[in-house]
């Protein structure tokens, strides 16, 4: 078929930047093969921030080929190479691709005739110096030339596996950056720089936070002393803004029979993902989630409609067989702490019962300080609906129930296409950080799915047996991710309330000692976490290693100290030094604590 341009239609800003990173991705590919003729191309899709590109390459690339790679698509962009679409049969499409020795491109194509494509279609740069044609398989969309492309930056190599197959070739990933300006792309590269300062990998470690070890596994984080500071912190508060909101506490073992999952669907959605462990008699599995287990308490239970909703609480340790290849520091582990929760309530109940889970979050959030600028997902369905258990009828109820609560409670919310949950629909909270990042944190799910499989009932008011649905919601998500967000979000400086070591205090020299001790052990008795550094180190590595540790408040006591009322007190988020009275300084220390102040 003839060669044809399909960019006549006026494009919006989101449009045009879609095309643009998507066109970016087609010239890295251009460079990559002008610079290894044998490349085999991948895929090379836009991703939020840009784009990325996979290949088979005949040698391992080094952070100098970035470089390099970039004036070439520098140059090409300048030619102003014109993108034209060439539509052409799929059969003879997998025999050109097969003779030109792409067979990952063949492969796409063979999938695709497999789904029912007769017609594939082609990109094709033309306009070049050297008379050349670049092509590739692509569906669109493109900008009119190569010259169109705003700012671009390539900006890390990375391994990934053909079609994320472990058992498949390990391909070379090329990400880039893309935006419609040059401020816009050095916003963006300033904010990668300051990510690297906060990395939870390296800041986590530093701070003794957490570690991990080769003997126990990958992606099986190990919480040391302050680490579980911050975890218990964090499980202690959030049973506090839950206890007096008609929630009861429950726990539940680390694993079930195998006849558990198999009833509820995880089985069967989730084998690969599963830990199976093989007891004397029965197979089990580690527990991947918590809703089966808590809707067994349930049933154990005669409930009518004058206890519904019941409200059930659990920070509980899941599993999940994760690839080691997805596997890093503590946002993606294999071991996973849930503040999970399960409401089981009547339709009638799923405004109020959202309302005051939204509450919980709200109030989480803003003690965080990430409550200012957030949205919200309300994911539904998808068209593979046979990704999901459950029929039509029951995910239009479902589906409206959220959505309807969501309106009611004025959520900022957008309806998002193929993310839910494949038991039921879901709102997810997207919060930024100190530094812009969005993350996925909070979940509210709502689920007919589950009850309906576990024949689940309680009295109504006829007498009759009713069907409950159940509401799934985790507040910070997981207590090993959070972290990890926490500890980027603060730079490892957290608030008092959090700080694994709140006050920090450095005698000047040996007659000093006994003063800062007892000093110590009536912070200690006023509930504040205190450590004496009464070392042989010099006072001035002393007041280093302090403030290397992010400690919120250290005091230097000398003689001044130990014979006036003052106590000599240096901030670490502001950096200043005051005298404050030593009453005071409890006092003040206290509030910090209890307010949970920022």
């Amino acid at each position: 078929m003839s060669a044809k341009n399909d960019l006549d239609k006026p494009l919006s800003e989101e449009q045009k930047l879609h095309n643009m990173r998507h066109s970016c991705s087609h010239i890295l590919a251009q460079a990559v093969l002008e610079m290894f003729p044998d490349a085999k191309l991948g895929i090379g899709p836009t991703i939020e921030t840009g784009f990325y590109y996979d290949f088979d390459l005949p040698r391992t690339l080094i952070p100098e080929d970035l470089k390099i790679l970039e004036d070439k698509m520098k140059r090409i962009i300048k030619e102003k190479q014109t993108f034209h679409r060439v539509e052409e049969p799929a059969a003879e499409a997998v025999e050109f691709l097969e003779g030109k020795g792409q067979p990952y491109k063949a492969e796409v194509v063979r999938d695709l005739m497999e789904e029912g494509e007769e017609i594939v279609s082609f990109y094709e740069n033309k306009d070049r110096k050297d008379n050349l044609k670049f092509w590739d398989l692509c569906e669109g969309g493109h900008l009119e030339n190569t010259g169109q492309v705003g700012a671009f930056k390539l900006t890390k190599i990375a391994g990934a596996y053909w079609r994320g197959d472990e058992k498949r070739p390990m391909l070379q990933r090329i990400y880039g950056a893309c935006f419609l300006t040059k401020e816009e792309l050095k916003a963006y590269l300033d904010q990668l720089e300051e990510a690297k300062k906060r990395d939870h990998k390296v800041l986590g470690p530093k701070l003794g936070l957490y570690t991990s070890s080769p003997l126990v596994g990958a992606g099986l984080p190990l919480l040391g002393p302050k680490g579980a500071v911050i975890r218990r912190e964090l499980e202690d508060y959030l049973w506090e803004l839950h206890k007096n909101r008609g929630y009861s506490r429950v726990y539940s073992p680390h694993i079930a029979k195998e006849d558990l999952y198999v009833q509820s669907g995880h089985a069967a959605k989730f084998g690969d993902e599963l830990f199976r462990v093989k007891g004397k008699e029965d197979s089990f599995i580690l527990k991947p989630m918590n809703c089966p287990h808590h809707m067994q308490i349930f049933s154990d239970n005669q409930f009518s409609y004058r206890d519904m909703p019941v409200r059930y609480f659990e920070p509980a340790v899941v599993y999940r067989d994760e690839k080691s290849g997805q596997l890093g520091g503590l946002t993606r582990v294999r071991s996973i702490t849930q503040d999970d929760g399960h409401l089981f309530c009547r339709v009638s109940q799923i405004k109020a019962e959202v309302k005051i889970v939204c509450e919980v979050i709200n109030e989480f959030y803003s003690t965080i300080g990430m409550n200012e600028d957030y949205w919200v997902s309300l994911s539904v369905r998808g068209e593979e609906r046979d990704k999901y258990l459950g029929d039509d009828k029951i995910w239009e109820q479902a589906e409206e129930a959220l959505e309807e609560a969501a309106k009611a409670i004025k959520l900022p919310y957008k309806r998002v296409e193929g993310e839910a949950a494949f038991y039921g629909p879901k709102l997810d909270f997207m919060f930024k950080d100190a530094i812009g990042r969005e993350w996925q944190l909070a979940t509210i799910q709502c689920d007919f799915n589950l009850p309906l499989r576990f024949e689940l009932e309680f009295t109504n008011e006829e007498g009759e047996k009713e069907r409950p649905v159940v509401i799934h919601r985790a507040i910070c998500g997981s207590f090993e991710r959070f972290m990890g967000v926490l500890i980027e979000h603060f730079v490892g400086a957290f608030p008092v309330w959090l700080a694994p070591v709140q006050v920090q205090i450095i005698p000047v020299a040996t007659p000093h000692h006994d003063f800062a001790n007892k000093y110590a052990q009536k912070l200690r008795s006023e509930g504040a976490r205190v450590i004496v550094d009464d070392s042989n180190d010099s006072l001035g590595k002393r007041i280093r290693n302090a403030e290397m540790q992010k400690i919120p408040y250290m005091l230097v006591v000398g003689d001044k100290e130990i014979d006036g009322d003052n106590i000599a007190v240096r901030s670490y988020k502001t950096k200043e030094q005051f005298d404050v009275g030593k009453n005071e300084f409890i006092d003040q220390l206290k509030a910090d604590i209890k307010e949970r102040k920022l």
